[in-house]
This record gives C-alpha cells, structure tokens and sequence, in this order.
C-alpha cells in the first residue's frame, strides 16, 4: 500500500491527565503528516503559487483505542484515497513503540482553485501524485456522517475570534474548532470524560474578528457542540464526541 510514514514523539504541550496525549495533540500530528505527504507529493504548501490549488478540510473522524504517554515514540501512517469527483478521503493509523494500534482516522477532503477560493474537480493527475489507495481504516461503516444540529440546548458560549486563531488562508484554523468545543463542554463532563471518538463536520469558515455562539447539547450518548455565528443564522462547524472513557 502506497502509505506514507512518520514517527513523531510525544511532547510536554501533547499531554494532559495522566501525561496521555491527546486528542488536540493527535489531530495535530494527522493534520502534520498530511502536509508531508503532500510536500513530497508536490501539493503542500510551498507549492500553492505554482500549482494554483491548495486543500480544505470538510470532516474528521477519529478513533482512539489507547494513549501512549508523554516521551513515547508513535508511528504515524497515512494513504490518500481515489478522487470521487470532487472530493476525496485520507486515512491513518498509529501505532506505539510496541506496534500496537493506538488509533485510527478518515478525512474528507476538496480541491480548491487558490485564486477564486473555489471548488474544483480533482484532476487525474493531481491525485495520481499521491499514489492513492481504495482502502479504509472505517471498512463496513459510515466513513464521515453529515451531522445533525441537534437545536436543543442545555448552554452555549460566546467567543471572538483572534489573530492567533488564523491560519494561512485566513480563517480559523480546523483544529481550533476542536478547542472552541472543549471551551463549550460543562465543566463535569470537561473534568471527567476522555472522548475516544471524535466527529467534525466544517460547514462554513470563520474569520478573524468574528463572534461565535458554541451551543452544547447531550443527545443518544453523545456530546455535540454547534458553532453558530453570533446573528444564530449560520452553522459554522458540528462537534460530536461519544464513546468516552471516565477519568473518575
């Protein structure tokens, strides 16, 4: 299978109760190893004024079956999958010093025209780069669910968008979505549940200065939050957690 791999070690700021790494970490390290592969495929960063395309985030899920803790080395694996048109999928999985499988993930991906910002359909050639695969970490289940707002509410926060909260195509970075949800969660859930699967459905960008209401909700065993714009009119991101460890 035509993977790309990178070994990463756990750092002091990837850690949180028990020196486990965690969620924010890991989508970090996923989002990270991404860039590499598409680096060497001739599609990163560096490479957007000359190919005039760069790549957007539609969905995480995320699977987690163990942690390893701080100073551990974990190998990173990850494969693009073929372009359906005008969208295509990028799996993981990650392992610990000792091979074991620690956790899995898919993303959803679009091409985007860097100077129009809009979508496009991705070219043979682009995809071929990658050397792409047709297998799925999430075989014989939905890969990314279109989320659900659930509507009713238990509570919500307001938040104002910051300059550190913008990345490169000037709108708040995706994993900053993962922390506006954790600032949305109540406090007992907060303290006591580590999420083992995590869902994230981007719907529309944020930008700098902007205020946002993270509306939190408790549906079927799961946590949901919804980042809604300050006016209520548009849904800006889903967050669903469920499948959670207690920590107490």
């Amino acid at each position: 299978m035509a993977t790309f791999d990178h070994i990463f070690e756990i750092g002091f700021r990837d850690v949180g109760m028990s020196n486990k790494l965690t969620n924010r970490a890991l989508l970090g390290y996923l989002e990270d190893i991404a860039g590499m592969h598409s680096n060497e495929a001739g599609f990163g960063l560096n490479d957007i004024e000359r190919t005039g395309y760069t790549w957007i985030l539609l969905n995480w899920k995320v699977r987690v079956f163990s942690r390893p803790i701080y100073g551990e080395k974990i190998l990173v694996k990850t494969w693009a999958r073929k372009a359906e048109k005008f969208y295509t999928f990028r799996d993981y999985q990650v392992f610990d010093g000792s091979n074991n499988l620690v956790a899995i993930a898919t993303t959803k991906w679009v091409l985007i025209n860097a100077k129009t910002m809009g979508i496009e359909k991705i070219p043979a050639d682009v995809i071929e780069k990658y050397y792409p695969e047709n297998v799925s970490v999430f075989e014989g289940e939905n890969e990314v669910s279109k989320l659900a707002d659930p509507k009713n509410y238990s509570s919500f926060i307001t938040y104002r968008v910051q300059r550190k909260d913008i990345d490169i195509n000037k709108h708040m970075h995706n994993i900053y979505y993962l922390d506006l949800a954790y600032e949305a969660l109540p406090d007992d859930v907060f303290d006591n549940c580590r999420f083992q699967n995590i869902e994230i459905m981007y719907k529309k960008e944020i930008r700098f200065g902007e205020t946002v209401k993270c509306f939190y909700s408790y549906v079927d065993n799961s946590h949901y939050i919804t980042i809604k714009s300050e006016d209520e009119k548009t849904i800006h991101a889903i967050i669903k957690f469920n499948e959670f460890e207690r920590t107490k």
